[in-house]
């Protein structure tokens, strides 16, 4: 046998190194995350229109080594250098013919269940403003939680690989989620009843629901488009291609609604923007008509015959994240590769601060609490173990609170004394710091499963109990009273990744990310 492994040997290194095959090597290492036609699944689409910003050694790099507080993993293992870079060269290259993914392609994916019935009450006895829907990334699932008893009422199937927090309707009876594949589903809470999906994008980073229910939004990496989804039937109200001032497609990093402006606020990738999209019935005309668009900085004049007329801000740095005042005036913003954040006010369209916020802030997971006679703002840095704590009345930094490692998510509630903040990414992944919202100390690091990720805390409407995840296949949701800090039941799941109150999220409770 050895002799016959040290000939095999031999005649390989005469015939010289293999050729590499980048197609195969796509399929065996990237096609279950990236999807088969590298339009996207778990991760995002790989093909010149969403690697536009990555140039070839870029995208060699990240393939070898992975990418930092993010689930791609090191190859350097498994490729060698050529190998390497032979992939990332074929992924620059166009597909045979992208897509098309406008408004005719959308309404035909469009599927209603036949067998959903509506009802007018609720089918269960739970408070229907106390329950909580816990997502279970392991197997594609949503399990729908009592969250007073904290008894499974539902557990029903999502589309592949959810991403974003899903959107409740105001008055809390309908929920929609979406997967990174551009799926949309409608679920009906009080019926325990899927109400149909349809797809608004093939690579799509998170929805927004309007403040008065009817409109939902679909910021997508491909195609580059806004689409926006009437809340009654899913169907397309409107597909809002995105380009910059100056013409250039841009993917959706974001997007959130602004209740008190009647707007949705996006982030957008490839170009130091971000736009406002008015869904009222009546847009403030000094805003949406063009006729400021000097000293504004905005888009010129808008079509008339468009409900949702777009607002167009420069800035001066890209945004991948973002996060707003309460008063909804002020955006705080940074880029994933940048060191620190800038402060957009909405109102005059202009930058009015920097902020010191360095290790690539975590903005969508920020929230705020009051701190004496001032209101702060919290989030956690996904490549350093702080906390960076800001006073949104001068935007100074009050503190840096240091942790155990990189964190992804923290939540609070307003009826706690406490921030939870997760350590999500490196060795003490297993880690929950509880910090003292008043002396922003940590006063109680929990590990309740030792080697295993835990991250992310929802609160029950009432801020009694604070619920984190096990996030692993044969993971839990622990359920934590929030004022002991003791364990007080545990609920197995796979793969758990966030948990949403209806209350907490329908409120925009303080202490919850929006």
């Amino acid at each position: 046998m050895k002799r016959k492994a040290a000939l095999i040997l031999t005649v390989a290194m005469l015939a010289g190194p293999v050729a590499a095959d980048p197609a195969a090597d796509y399929k065996e290492f990237c096609a279950d995350c990236h999807g088969a036609e590298r339009l996207g699944g778990v991760g995002p689409a790989l093909i010149p229109e969403t690697l536009k910003r990555m140039r070839g050694p870029r995208i060699a790099e990240v393939i070898s080594e992975g990418r930092v507080a993010t689930q791609m993993p090191a190859f350097a293992q498994e490729m060698d250098a050529i190998r390497i870079e032979e992939l990332a060269g074929w992924l620059k290259t166009p597909l045979e013919g992208t897509p098309e993914w406008g408004e005719a392609e959308i309404m035909a994916s469009r599927v209603l269940d036949e067998d959903y019935v509506a009802v007018d009450a609720p089918v269960w006895d739970s408070d229907p403003m106390n329950i909580t829907l816990a997502v279970e990334t392991g197997d594609h699932h949503v399990s729908v939680l009592d969250g007073d008893t904290f008894e499974v009422l539902d557990r029903f199937e999502t589309p592949f690989a959810v991403h974003g927090g899903p959107k409740f309707s105001p008055d809390g009876r309908y929920v929609f989620i979406m997967s990174r594949d551009g799926w949309v589903q409608k679920y009906d809470i009080w019926a325990l009843k899927q109400v149909g999906r349809v797809r608004a994008g093939l690579n799509s980073r998170n929805i927004a629901m309007s403040g008065d229910g009817q409109w939902l939004a679909v910021a997508n990496y491909l195609p580059n488009t806004l689409t926006i989804l009437s809340t009654d039937d899913l169907s397309v109200a409107e597909v809002h291609e995105v380009k910059g001032k100056d013409g250039t497609p841009s993917r959706v990093s974001a997007v959130y609604q602004a209740p008190p402006r009647e707007s949705f606020v996006l982030a957008l990738k490839d170009v130091p923007e971000i736009w406002e999209v008015s869904y009222s019935k009546h847009p403030d005309p000094g805003l949406f008509s063009g006729g400021l668009a000097h000293d504004w900085k905005i888009e010129g004049p808008v079509a008339q015959d468009t409900p949702f007329p777009i607002r167009k801000i420069t800035t001066p740095d890209y945004l991948d994240d973002f996060f707003f005042d309460q008063s909804y005036e002020y955006v705080m913003g940074a880029s994933r590769k940048g060191d620190g954040g800038q402060v957009i006010d909405l109102v005059i369209g202009h930058k009015v601060a920097d902020l010191e916020l360095p290790g690539m802030p975590h903005l969508g997971s920020g929230i705020t609490w009051k701190l004496g006679d001032t209101t702060v703002m919290a989030t956690p840095h996904l490549k350093d173990g702080v906390v960076s704590v800001i006073d949104m009345k001068t935007w100074e930094t009050v503190k840096q609170i240091k942790t155990e490692g990189p964190g992804f998510f923290m939540r609070s509630h307003e009826n706690s004394p406490y921030v939870w903040v997760d350590v999500f990414f490196g060795p003490n992944k297993d880690l929950m710091h509880v910090i003292d919202k008043q002396s922003l100390e940590i006063v109680k690091t929990l590990r309740p499963a030792p080697g295993k990720t835990v991250a992310h805390v929802e609160f029950t409407r009432d801020g009694s109990h604070a619920l984190v995840s096990v996030w692993e296949d044969d993971g839990a949701v622990i359920v934590y009273d929030a004022q002991t800090l003791e364990e007080v039941r545990r609920l197995p799941m796979r793969k758990p990744s966030g948990k949403y109150n209806v209350w907490n999220k329908i409120t925009f409770s303080e202490g919850t990310s929006h």
